[in-house]
């Protein structure tokens, strides 16, 4: 079976390296949600500059997402994929060392438009070293990356929560000691002649490449995975960026509680990540996305009928954790690799990742005046963008997969000599 065909080790290293930009973009927008209570009382913040920080995480890492993905195709993936990276570095360092709400407002800026711009192009670049029997496995090793960030700043967050602005400077300057390695091995990075030349070669001239994304081979699969990834990001980022706050004011459970039951799923998430990535290159991994997905909508829909009733919301953690992972942003990553075509598939990544974290921040901005208006509409709304999200997943792995793994085929048997 191709899916568990051993993966050499170069093309773990490049997955990995790659995974950094998860890694990286997860710790970020965690680390500055820990923070931000100790930057508002260190820095005397208003109201205002704590939520226009808050904000400007989301929206640097769209912005940096489009633009990233862009001039990756452009001047080539392997260096863009070097120096955002460095441009990340800095940026945490001016955050770790601020000494004012000004210079953290410029550090989270620099941090922020890196990390976006790194999304769409590390995804490329494994790809593109990927053989087509490993990309997935690769591609969706990258999100076991996205749920370290997570953890590591959390875990980092609840141990040094006592110790002020001096815990706050060592999760945020880890961030950028990761980042500082990963660009030193990067920039070491070496993978086959043929690899190189295919990955430096994928971006097509600028006018040409350009007009290719407004084709019908890049614009179908270019809508699937985003209607996709919006819908199904609608309520994941609900419950990433609102789950504790929802669990004390609607569900009525202590601060402790909610902040347990979120830590206590992590080790869950990350552990059935790795499971995503061992059947990711398997017919497996769409048949998983069925019944996991039915599972995650029922997982919404008993926590709308208990209108967030604390009995409710356990039940739904336990489904939602459970099914998460084999039908999330894992399936958006390989899908978006296997379908996009390459000589765009940086621009048009990154224009999904973009344009749906554009829709996360203005739902995030709404969200906590409708939980407080009416907690049973903000959980059927979910549960109705998560059904929608499972109609275009059944649509992308029934018409686009086969679609491109038809045309990759053809391609493969062109390049077979003839005797």
């Amino acid at each position: 079976m191709a899916g568990t065909r051993p993966i050499p080790k170069p093309l773990w290293k490049a997955a990995a390296l790659s995974g950094m930009a998860s890694y990286l973009d997860a710790g970020l927008i965690v680390s500055i949600s820990v923070n931000l209570a100790i930057y508002r009382d260190s820095y005397d913040m208003g109201v205002w500059m704590a939520g226009a920080i808050s904000a400007i995480v989301t929206g640097c890492i769209a912005v940096g997402s489009l633009v990233g993905g862009r001039l990756a195709d452009l001047f080539g993936r392997r260096r863009v994929y070097n120096w955002d990276i460095f441009c990340f570095a800095l940026g945490a360092i001016v955050i770790t060392l601020a000494p004012d709400d000004i210079t953290l407002l410029i550090g989270v800026l620099v941090a922020g438009l890196a990390a976006g711009a790194d999304l769409p192009t590390s995804l490329a670049v494994v790809s593109d070293a990927a053989p087509s029997w490993a990309r997935g496995r690769l591609v969706a090793f990258t999100q076991v990356m996205w749920m370290l960030g997570i953890a590591v700043a959390i875990f980092l967050g609840f141990v040094l929560s006592n110790t002020g602005m001096t815990g706050a400077r060592l999760i945020t300057g880890q961030l950028a000691v990761a980042a500082l390695v990963t660009w030193a091995l990067r920039s070491r990075l070496k993978l086959s002649d043929e690899q190189d030349t295919e990955a430096e070669t994928a971006a097509a001239p600028p006018g040409r490449s350009l007009k290719n994304i407004w084709t019908r081979a890049a614009l179908l699969p270019m809508t699937a995975t985003f209607v996709f990834y919006v819908t199904w990001g609608l309520g994941a980022n609900t419950f990433g960026q609102f789950g504790t706050y929802l669990l004390v004011t609607v569900s009525d459970a202590s601060q402790s509680l909610a902040t347990g039951i979120n830590l206590a799923f992590i080790p869950i998430g990350v552990l059935l990540t790795f499971a995503f990535v061992r059947v990711a290159d398997t017919p497996w991994r769409d048949r998983l996305f069925h019944v996991a997905a039915v599972v995650q909508i029922l997982a919404f829909v008993i926590a709308s009928l208990t209108a967030g009733a604390l009995v409710g919301m356990l039940v739904f953690f336990v489904l939602y954790q459970l099914s998460n992972p084999f039908a999330g942003e894992a399936n958006y990553k390989v899908w978006s690799q296997l379908t996009l075509p390459a000589d765009t598939r940086g621009t048009t990544q990154g224009f999904t990742y973009a344009l749906s974290r554009g829709v996360f921040a203005v739902a995030a901005f709404f969200t906590p005046a409708l939980a407080d208006h009416s907690p049973a509409v903000l959980l059927w709304t979910i549960t109705a963008c998560m059904t929608a999200a499972a109609f275009a997943g059944v649509f992308i792995i029934r018409v686009l997969v086969p679609r491109a793994t038809g045309a990759a085929q053809g391609r493969a048997d062109l390049r077979v000599p003839s005797t």
